[in-house]
């Protein structure tokens, strides 16, 4: 079985895709910037370590951790959701420190190791934008662009990279939001998504699938018909949304 390293694991989707990969029998590398990983790790028969995705140094430590990694998954990530002239700049530039560098970072670092498959939890917001959630989306998009032209890059090289992008998922992340027009996720449905992808390698994986076909119809239609979709599908997190489920879990990203 592969060696996998998981980051952002100490909860929420990282811990579910630890679980799932660990009940398929794969070794594990776990990381993230709560010690209690290190805890689950131990749990799962793993190894764990502390891991800030926004450090060269601390990825390094961590990664000196195991022999070598076979697959990466870059799951850590960050979201304030608000009015977009409400958003505290440093909130804005943590996003993306976490959300679009830190995936960068995990993505150049775990390649030039020998690194054959990345998997990044990305999100829908790599192709819609909800409102509330304009920097949150602006890292995803972010995010998308960047690993289709390094994808490019390394067409022929044996490296594949993928991404699997769920709509909203009942997580501490996500505490407070609205899904809008589809189910609410849970952790173990990105958790599935990602195993299978890890076995079968593909570039793009929606979550649910159906989801595929509203990305590409928003694509398409007219600015009026994509309008009305929006409108019905893509959750409006400053008319649905609870700041006040949000304020702790925002409180201690902003640090």
């Amino acid at each position: 079985m592969s060696t996998i390293a998981i980051t952002g694991a100490a909860r929420g989707i990282g811990e579910a895709i630890a679980r799932e990969l660990a009940s398929r029998g794969h070794r594990l590398l776990l990381g993230d910037l709560d010690p209690s990983v290190v805890d689950l790790a131990g749990t799962l028969g793993s190894v764990g370590g502390v891991l800030d995705v926004t450090s060269d140094t601390s990825y390094d430590a961590w990664w000196a951790l195991v022999d070598h990694v076979d697959v990466l998954v870059n799951n850590a990530g960050v979201m304030w959701v608000g009015r977009y002239d409400e958003e505290p700049e440093a909130t804005a530039r943590a996003q993306f420190d976490v959300n679009f560098h830190g995936v960068v970072r995990g993505t150049r670092l775990a390649v030039a190791r020998g690194t054959k498959t990345v998997v990044t939890v990305a999100s829908a917001a790599s192709y819609v934008a909800p409102a509330g959630e304009a920097t949150y989306a602006a890292t995803k998009h972010a995010v998308h662009g960047w690993m289709k032209a390094v994808r490019q890059e390394l067409r022929g090289s044996g490296v594949q990279l993928c991404l699997v992008m769920p709509t909203v998922v009942e997580t501490e992340l996500a505490a407070g939001t609205s899904a809008g027009g589809v189910p609410l996720l849970q952790p173990i449905d990105v958790a599935r998504a990602v195993a299978d992808v890890i076995a079968r390698p593909r570039f793009e994986t929606f979550v649910p699938a159906r989801v595929s076909v509203l990305a590409r119809l928003l694509a398409v239609l007219p600015q009026r018909g994509r309008d009305l979709a929006y409108r019905r599908l893509v959750p409006d997190q400053l008319r649905s949304g609870d700041a006040q489920r949000r304020a702790e879990y925002e409180a201690r990203f902003r640090g």
